[in-house]
């Protein structure tokens, strides 16, 4: 089943600095032969996150940032998702209501991976809120564990 990486665990895929650098490495390692992808969101996503020096510590353009990321693109198990269907529909893909402004972008992630059959990749646990059913949310969502925090 291939994979749709959210823009938290993408760019600690291709951030060696990040704190969750290793766990992304580690899953990315175990599961990218089955596939993974990337869409207009996630990708516009790293290059915002990779871009800002606050949360990064050094000052990287966004044509370098986006650099980085097309370097990465070229992976053989990587699949470019188009952004091919509105947010009306996606809101109906997920099956729990959307609370806050903060589960929009995740539930039109969501819903991509639901139309790829295909699962989110995710470090962010409140994903899981928007699906209800248990093996809905076992089969759509995968949430990495965060290594603990010294």
């Amino acid at each position: 089943m291939a994979a749709l990486l959210d823009a938290n665990v993408l760019f600690a895929l291709l951030w060696p600095a990040h704190s969750h650098h290793k766990r992304a490495q580690r899953w990315f390692a175990a599961h990218a032969r089955r596939g993974w992808a990337t869409t207009p969101l996630t990708q516009a996503a790293f290059v915002r996150l990779a871009s800002n020096s606050a949360l990064t510590g050094v000052a990287v353009s966004p044509f370098e940032a986006a650099a980085i990321l097309d370097a990465n693109l070229g992976h053989p198990g990587h699949q470019f998702w188009s952004a091919d269907f509105g947010l009306s529909e996606a809101l109906r893909i997920v099956s729990a209501p959307i609370l806050g402004y903060r589960q929009v972008t995740d539930a039109y992630l969501l819903a991509t991976a639901a139309r790829h059959r295909a699962r989110l990749v995710t470090f962010d646990r409140g994903v899981s809120e928007l699906v209800l059913d248990p093996a809905a949310r076992a089969r759509l969502i995968e949430v990495l564990e965060q290594p603990e925090s010294k």
